[in-house]
């Protein structure tokens, strides 16, 4: 797999993806989260503008050539995607999702290693998210990504504003955490 820089005309493509991703949460009982809409194409445009959203696509380590098939290296659809906000001076994970398809391919991993080498070229300290804590592909997985989870006496005031969104939104319904990696 290849990372780059979304592009505008695959923000379709990155709500199928997350659509498809969110199935799974039917299958622990998260009925409301398979069926909640991704992100409107506005808004995920908004992160591409901003230089904070990235695909994984098949094609080459340097995305440079030819595949197999003569199309340029990474001009396959992608498989998965991550967007980010800077938020309280860490970058912010706002979404990452991997296709079922290629589930289990540590896709999710590198892109989450993407960001955190763009935030050490910007200097920025820290990587954030906020997750479900008892979805074993949520906090769980983030842990052995090297995230921590936070009490609430170290949430930063735009995390705590996060999570007043969420709440609003109804995620609080399920155990919810907040976490940090240090970078």
């Amino acid at each position: 797999m290849h990372i780059r820089a979304a592009r505008r005309d695959e923000l379709t493509d990155l709500q199928d993806i997350e659509r498809a991703a969110g199935l799974c949460f039917r299958d622990i009982g998260m009925p409301e989260i398979a069926d909640d809409e991704p992100l409107p194409v506005g808004e995920l445009d908004r992160y591409v503008a901003a230089g904070l959203a990235w695909v994984a696509v098949d094609g080459d380590s340097d995305g440079e050539g030819e595949g197999e098939d003569g199309a340029e290296a990474g001009d396959s659809p992608p498989a998965a995607y991550l967007i980010a906000d800077r938020v309280d001076g860490a970058l912010h994970v706002e979404q990452v999702s991997v296709h079922p398809d290629h589930a289990r391919r540590a896709i999710g991993r590198a892109l989450l290693e993407h960001l955190a080498e763009h935030a050490v070229l910007e200097r920025v300290p820290a990587l954030t998210l906020t997750t479900f804590t008892e979805v074993p592909w949520n906090a769980p997985y983030y842990e052995r990504c090297g995230f921590r989870r936070l009490d609430d006496g170290e949430l930063t005031p735009g995390l705590r504003e996060i999570r007043a969104r969420e709440a609003e939104h109804g995620l609080d319904r399920w155990p919810r955490v907040c976490m940090h990696r240090a970078l």
